[in-house]
């Protein structure tokens, strides 16, 4: 970790302890209040304290002969009438009072609020907080810079110019949001300004060709990334290259190389569908090791039906990217258009060692050659070492000496001799000079 990244997490920590212990009183008093609201509270519907209860139904069918007959002398005395009976006013029924309701809940305060470890625990929590938030801003910065660094001149005004229109689109719309209020306006302009910005930019970059800026530029700076052809995909090498360090830099799959290995892979030839298989298997564990991009600048190479040879050059020189091929005709197309290409042939040719005439040499033969008398072996990188008089000694290791070394094309051939092995026309002159004396 670089000493710029520790300080930035450091200062976030630092921050957002201090934040989180200055806010922790409110912070728990807001939740402790949100707790309580949230919590059911238990209600009692009760009558007004001078209110009656009703006779039972019993009472009232024993006195209701006594109601329907008074006597005559309460009938005629004023002073004995019976009360007329009082109506409850739906009104008048009221709920027990929150006072009452606070009191049997608890206190409004919570007593943990000012408690130092409270605030303690809560400011460590904001320390772990703001170190996070720390590590993804520093990231965020670090590869936005490389981005930047990495952008040609030409691509940098483009992104200014669109950023600039999309600040001046979105400025009436500041006075049109005012009536939203103070918090809604500036969030909705802002929105509206990156809207504006994105939809500037990619207006501008799919006019590249007709920018004065942009018009007939060539890639000054190569990217350092690598295209991955069909070809050396479904041969399997370029996993290993790339295991052994030899091919560094971002990985790069187009979609219409993706969509011809599908199509091989469903092929109705066995041997086909078996090869685009292999190539997407291989594709997948590259995926998983190494970092790779899939389609993500295919619109700098439209489909034009040229052919997949011609969309990858064309990409090639549009990103300033490198071709991973072992397709011999592509080789010669993108050297043609000033594109590098890696070829894994040339490659596994450096690669094999050098043999000097003279040289000897340990070599199983194991099969004959094409002329008589001649015997068949390889090295271990593949190399075929054909054997003048190797006939006789098939299916044995010998040790021979190297007597001749031809470069072509798809790689070397070697031929070699056994040493101190006279030839057959000679041992049998020699039997016959002996016969004869």
């Amino acid at each position: 970790m670089s000493k710029g990244r520790k300080l930035v997490i450091i200062c976030f920590a630092i921050l957002g302890a201090i934040s989180a212990g200055l806010a922790a009183p409110s912070l728990l008093q807001s939740l402790f209040e949100a707790i309580q609201r949230a919590t059911p509270v238990p209600t009692q519907v009760i009558p007004p304290p001078d209110t009656k209860p009703k006779a039972t139904e019993s009472s009232a069918k024993t006195g209701s002969e006594d109601k329907q007959t008074p006597s005559s002398a309460e009938a005629d005395d004023p002073a004995k009438k019976p009360e007329p009976e009082r109506k409850i006013d739906p009104k008048a029924v009221y709920e027990r009072s929150i006072g009452e309701i606070n009191r049997q809940m608890g206190p409004e305060q919570y007593p943990g609020s000012r408690n130092p470890a409270t605030i303690f625990a809560v400011a460590l929590l904001g320390l772990i907080i703001g170190a996070g938030i720390g590590n993804l801003v520093y990231r965020f910065f670090e590869r936005t810079g490389e981005r930047w660094d990495k952008m040609e001149s030409g691509d940098k005004v483009t992104l200014f110019l669109g950023i600039f229109a999309g600040i001046i689109a979105s400025v009436p719309f500041l006075f049109i949001f005012t009536g939203l209020g103070n918090v809604i306006a500036p969030l909705a302009t802002f929105g509206l300004t990156i809207g504006f910005s994105a939809m500037a930019v990619y207006a501008l970059r799919s006019m590249d060709e007709f920018l004065p800026w942009q018009r007939n530029k060539g890639r000054s700076r190569r990217s350092g990334i690598k295209i991955l052809d069909t070809n050396v995909i479904i041969d399997g090498r370029v996993y290993d290259v790339a295991r052994s360090g030899f091919l560094d830099g971002q990985l790069y799959v187009p979609n219409f190389v993706l969509d011809e290995l599908q199509h091989i892979a469903d092929s109705a030839d066995p041997l086909r569908r078996q090869r685009g298989r292999r190539g997407l298997d291989v594709l997948r564990h590259m995926q998983a090791d190494f970092p790779m991009e899939v389609g993500t600048h295919d619109r700098l190479s439209p489909d034009l039906h040229d052919g997949v040879d011609a969309r990858l050059v064309r990409l090639a020189k549009a990103i300033g990217g490198d071709i991973v091929t072992n397709d011999f005709n592509l080789n010669r197309v993108a050297a043609l258009q000033q594109v590098n290409v890696l070829n894994l042939n040339d490659l596994a040719l450096a690669l094999k060692p050098n043999v000097l005439p003279r040289e000897p040499l340990t070599i199983a033969i194991i099969r004959e050659g094409n002329q008589p008398g001649q015997g068949v072996g390889y090295l271990d990188d593949g190399t075929m070492v054909v054997v003048e008089h190797g006939r006789r000694h098939m299916n044995e290791t010998m040790q021979v000496i190297v007597t001749q070394v031809i470069q072509t094309e798809r790689g070397k051939m070697i031929f070699a001799e056994i040493p101190e092995e006279e030839e057959p026309d000679q041992e049998m002159r020699r039997r016959r000079a002996k016969g004869s004396v």
